[in-house]
């Protein structure tokens, strides 16, 4: 499921008061992150009692924090007298916030910054804390100098690359002598993770799709299934994607979610999500089963291409099942159910299940900034044992000669490729067809070239 990308940074912040509370909110989120990490939660800052600008200011600063967090725990770590994860959660996320709007925020003001982070450490950590974050912000502030100065990225240890594009040119050479561990660290990649995507792809393709989780994703808007002329609220716009029946939305959340609620033939849903679904467009299933159908991105576009089929959806995420459920409370023609009454109400009957399993996310981390930091070993091996585990139980519900269309948006051949193989070898299917996509779109390149990564396998049943 596609979502909005990264919050851009207000235009103009107050330094007291509200910008205050803004800050606070994001470094309270930091401070429970950084106490579980690597192992991220998806969240986000809590806006009470802030007024709108300063929710967007508590987002921006969380989001760069969390997505820059290996590229700022390094840099903070060259200033700190203990290494960086020795420090206590609090203190980290007072460092981590600070460095980065100090980094990548270029309308705040150095002495607001460091003002408001040395403030909050004394309220939040302890009095003397205070001391500790004024001087580390110091030399983090002497690495930007008193003008920004910006160049092309050329990988160099002085070098942190943009989101926007480019890179900024610090004063002093503070990352690693290493090239390759230089480059994971300024664009915030774990070494593990790294070093997996130069053994699989090769270091050319590994360093685009590392630039590309720098990326503040576009919000993409299937069209291709439009009934009527879209038009959208004055001060927004549908700009023209490069892959046909997507476009790019330009304008408030407000107005998307207004646009959305009118029609219900137009979904938010990148390219690569929606290729999957795509590979099955030539069959013509009586019954479809969406077995981890999330919020209902794919949902809505299987009852867009096969408006003839009945469709049963669910997840095994209870919240995820209720949004479900309340997205299609008016429909005719999907039922949301829990997972234990899919089998005994689609045993044997299914034409279709599609598999849009859990996943690592590494195709989306872009959009998906907390996934790259629990990116390793370990997780790989639960989300596979996971994965083969749903594909075991979805194939009972298959009708004689159904098929199953298996999903991720990850890059990982553990995740993908070797999946199908598995259910080929051990459970007697056929691959029909099965497709790949890397991400594409480059820091500061065009919206309408952006697009996630994803894999699908169309696979027939051997029963």
């Amino acid at each position: 499921m596609s979502t909005p990308g990264h919050t851009p940074p207000p235009a103009d912040i107050s330094t007291t008061g509200e910008g205050l509370r803004a800050r606070d909110a994001a470094m309270r989120l930091l401070a429970s992150q950084a106490r579980r990490y690597p192992d991220l939660s998806i969240a986000v800052p809590d806006e009470t009692g802030l007024e709108t600008r300063d929710a967007a200011l508590a987002h921006a600063i969380y989001e760069q924090s969390v997505s820059r967090w290996i590229t700022l725990a390094w840099i903070v770590g060259r200033f700190s007298k203990q290494p960086f994860h020795e420090l206590e959660a609090s203190m980290k996320a007072v460092l981590l916030a600070g460095s980065a709007q100090l980094l990548f925020f270029d309308r705040l003001p150095v002495h607001a910054v460091i003002d408001t982070s040395v403030e909050l450490a004394k309220r939040r950590i302890r009095p003397k804390a205070g001391a500790m974050v004024n001087a580390v912000l110091r030399r983090v502030a002497r690495l930007v100098g008193p003008t920004r100065q910006l160049g092309a990225y050329a990988g160099e240890a002085n070098q942190v690359p943009l989101a926007e594009g480019g890179a900024l040119n610090l004063t002093e050479a503070v990352l690693p002598d290493d090239s390759s561990e230089r480059f994971a660290v300024a664009v915030g990649l774990p070494g593990g993770l790294w070093n997996r995507w130069r053994e699989a792809f090769g270091e050319a393709d590994a360093h685009m799709i590392a630039l590309h989780t720098l990326i503040r994703p576009p919000v993409v808007v299937n069209i291709a299934h439009a009934t009527a002329p879209v038009s959208v609220s004055e001060g927004s716009a549908l700009a023209p994607h490069s892959e046909p029946g997507r476009a790019v939305y330009v304008g408030s959340p407000g107005h998307l979610r207004k646009l959305l609620t009118e029609r219900n033939d137009l979904w938010v849903q990148d390219a690569a999500s929606a290729a999957p679904v795509e590979l099955a467009s030539h069959l013509q299933p009586g019954l479809i089963v969406d077995l981890c159908a999330g919020r209902g991105t794919k949902t809505r576009q299987l009852v867009a291409m096969f408006p003839n089929a009945r469709i049963v959806a669910s997840d095994a995420d209870a919240a995820r099942l209720r949004d479900l459920a309340e997205t299609f409370r008016n429909s005719q023609q999907v039922r949301v159910v829990p997972l234990a009454t899919v089998r005994q109400r689609c045993l044997g009957k299914a034409d279709l299940v599609l598999l849009d399993v859990p996943c690592s996310n590494t195709g989306v981390l872009a959009r998906r900034i907390e996934a790259k930091h629990r990116a390793g070993s370990t997780q790989l091996e639960r989300l596979t044992a996971a994965q083969r585990q749903i594909i075991a139980d979805a194939i009972p519900l298959l009708a004689p000669g159904g098929h199953v269309l298996y999903s991720t948006c990850s890059i990982d051949t553990d995740e993908n490729e070797l999946q199908s193989h598995w259910m080929q070898r051990w459970h007697s299917f056929k691959l029909a067809c099965e497709q790949f996509r890397l991400p594409r779109g480059n820091p500061g390149g065009s919206a309408s070239e952006y697009a996630d990564a994803s894999y699908a396998a169309l696979l027939v049943g051997g029963r």
